[in-house]
């Protein structure tokens, strides 16, 4: 035994880490018959996801295992027969909580989809969203693990069925108007004009410092009206949107080589180590869920 265990301590540092990654896996694809839902099967244990953000809602059923996330200021955790639910622009994070870490199914559904739902079957007005971040509920995390599962059988009319089930039981149960944005601050609007100079120059973006002489402040009152507007400084933000934008050309068919310097990144594996720690998936396999798909249609 103490030599067998020997020479697995000697084994070469990229074997070992092979290893390491061979109980982790992920699948993040779409389903044509759920338009404006983006799907996810996976299992991770060592994998961290750095602060971000999505465009659409998580809802993500644990099946077993803890994870644990920053969100609204503090970590909360999700185990079994829990979902974490996050609005759509809510920036968080995402690790294990327990060795084992933790495996998990999720749909992501457009603003316009929830919305449409709640319009239809439940009484909220406004923008609906979820007031929780996590919600203890068996039944939903049973139906969307049945979402799943029937877009993963070709089966149309259960997984649109399903999907509207779940998000309808969340909604009832944990479902509120999400809040109207704060009133315009002159900080906000300095970090919003910040924003946009970051996103039109997404491949060339200017220090600190020279983004804050050109907006008129001074580099820390940036950094902190930005902080507070966007949940998160304009660095981890740039890189949050730049892989939002990579997405964007992957599904147009773009080689990731080439989204990678388009959206800035210094080369495809900046693109990759960035891509697995927001999406879950590197880019190459992204990109070949979403051209099976379009091979379908």
């Amino acid at each position: 035994m103490a030599g067998t265990a020997g020479r697995r301590h000697d084994r070469p540092p990229r074997e070992r880490e092979r290893e390491r990654r061979a109980v982790e896996r992920a699948r993040h694809w779409r389903y044509e018959e759920l338009p404006g839902v983006d799907l996810l099967r996976a299992r991770y244990v060592h994998k961290t996801f750095v602060r971000h953000t999505h465009e659409n809602f998580v809802i993500a059923a644990i099946a077993d295992g803890v994870e644990v996330f920053h969100h609204g200021g503090s970590d909360v955790s999700a185990g079994a027969g829990a979902l974490a639910l996050v609005n759509p622009d809510t920036p968080h994070t995402g690790r294990a909580g327990v060795p084992e870490g933790w495996r998990y199914g999720a749909v992501y559904p457009s603003p316009e989809v929830v919305a449409a739902i709640a319009a239809e079957t439940t009484t909220l007005r406004g923008t609906p969203g979820f007031v929780s971040p996590v919600l203890d509920d068996p039944v939903a995390v049973r139906l969307v693990h049945q979402v799943l599962r029937a877009a993963e059988q070709g089966n149309a009319l259960a997984a649109d069925t399903l999907l509207r089930l779940a998000v309808t039981r969340l909604l009832r149960l944990n479902g509120g108007p999400l809040p109207e944005r704060r009133p315009r601050t002159a900080g906000a609007g300095i970090a919003a004009r910040a924003r946009a100079v970051l996103e039109e120059h997404m491949a060339g973006p200017p220090t600190l410092e020279r983004l804050a002489t050109d907006l008129g402040t001074s580099p820390f009152a940036l950094l902190r009206a930005f902080r507070d507007t966007y949940g998160m400084p304009p660095h981890a933000w740039l890189t949050d949107a730049r892989v939002r934008r990579a997405r964007l050309l992957l599904d147009q068919g773009i080689r990731p080589a080439e989204a990678a310097v388009a959206v800035g990144f210094t080369d495809q594996p900046h693109l990759n180590r960035h891509f697995a720690r927001i999406v879950g998936v590197p880019p190459g396999a992204y990109q070949r869920e979403r051209k099976n798909v379009q091979d379908r249609d």
